[in-house]
């Protein structure tokens, strides 16, 4: 059997080869990240015995890898991808010393794939790839959409401050397309009643006649001053707050098209959207390679801290290790899980009786979403709330 450790950069990659004995057949070879390096690369691993199992091994990089892993699952390789953080406790456990090159860690990995159980990346990686990146880009958008929101308040604290307050201080889209086509209180002011029917259909009817003529008395009267520099900066800032939004739309219809044509049990639970279905599922990627709920816990960073030594032994909190990104999706989807799902429900009211705080039973309520996700993926089977009572 081969192990082969290769060690991820963004122009070249350090490889090393060793036998389940022990010997080592290359090592220091580094290919460039491109079309020859990968060749050369072929051309080593085709010179193997391949009567012989070959393991292939490399670090969690992001997206430097993704080549190399498309290159090599064409070339029909299976691969494995290492957690960075075991990855570094494995190489100080070998020695003492701190050097640290990129052969040593290719050869580390190499060692590292003998000692673990071999869990090669799953043939759909790339799509669960396509995946986690639209998402992580969708997160980013919404982050940058939220800051122009606060640059918006920011100026509307000097030109107009009691808009936002009348809107009881939310951005809908009734208040947004106002200032997209006022831009002041005194244009605002100056609305005329055929501009309400325009209003009345964006709201559905919710924003009455009366609100209309009370936004027009409080802009006539409003205490804001109001220029050509700031109204200038209002319309920019809007243009850019609306050109996030359709591009984040775009792209929630574009994970959607994707999570949808997966078909996978987690779409099943009742509170569990297309967007957090697809956060959840390319962040832990193949659920089949967790062989508990708790390792899953454990990826996600919701396990609680523990220690013990000696006499001394108590709980921690949360660690909070492991994607971010995923941790707040799991913790943030407990509230439509406990408004229309009442498995989800039941469990949070019974934690909160037992005297938990509210952000307690929440990650409680995490806790047991991924204990029931790992149990309908690993079984391909759907939610089913009587099987839960």
């Amino acid at each position: 059997m081969y192990f082969v450790g290769i060690d991820i950069s963004k122009y070249k990659h350090d490889c090393f080869i060793a036998t389940e004995a022990g010997e080592i057949i290359r090592q220091n070879l580094t290919f460039q990240n491109n079309q020859e390096g990968f060749a050369l690369l072929l051309q080593v691993l085709d010179s193997l015995d391949h009567s012989q199992e070959i393991r292939i091994g490399f670090e969690a990089t992001g997206h430097y890898g993704l080549n190399l892993k498309l290159f090599l699952e064409k070339a029909h390789y299976s691969f494995m991808e290492a957690n960075p953080v075991l990855l570094s406790k494995f190489l100080k456990s070998q020695t003492l010393r701190k050097t640290k090159t990129d052969a040593i860690d290719s050869r580390s990995i190499a060692y590292w794939l003998m000692s673990v159980e071999y869990k090669p990346h799953p043939k759909e990686f790339y799509h669960m790839y396509s995946l986690k990146s639209l998402t992580r880009l969708r997160d980013s958008l919404v982050k940058q959409r939220s800051f122009y929101l606060v640059k918006i308040t920011n100026v509307l604290d000097h030109i107009f401050p009691e808009f936002k307050p009348f809107f009881k201080n939310r951005f809908s889209i009734t208040a947004l397309y106002i200032l997209d086509k006022y831009h002041s209180p005194k244009a605002i002011a100056s609305m005329r009643s055929c501009s309400y029917d325009e209003l009345r259909r964006m709201s559905r009817g919710k924003f009455t006649l009366s609100q209309f003529f009370q936004l027009k008395d409080l802009a006539g009267s409003s205490v804001g001053e109001s220029n050509q520099i700031l109204e200038s900066q209002l319309i920019s800032l809007l243009k850019l707050y609306f050109c996030l939004d359709e591009e984040i739309k775009k792209h929630e219809a574009q994970i959607t098209h994707l999570v949808v044509a997966l078909d996978r049990p987690i779409m099943s639970i009742v509170g569990v959207g297309p967007l957090s279905s697809a956060v959840i599922l390319s962040e832990f990627g193949d659920i089949s390679r967790f062989r508990s709920p708790a390792q899953m816990l454990s990826f996600a960073g919701l396990e609680p801290g523990y220690y013990q030594s000696g006499t001394s032994e108590h709980g921690g909190r949360m660690v909070k290790r492991g994607s971010s990104h995923l941790r707040f999706t799991l913790m943030n989807i407990c509230i439509p899980l406990i408004r229309f799902n009442t498995v989800f429900a039941e469990f949070y009211h019974k934690k909160r009786s037992e005297g938990k705080p509210h952000r307690v039973a929440m990650s409680h309520v995490a806790k047991k979403l991924v204990r029931i996700i790992y149990t309908l993926e690993t079984r391909n089977i759907l939610f089913d709330p009587d099987q839960l009572r």
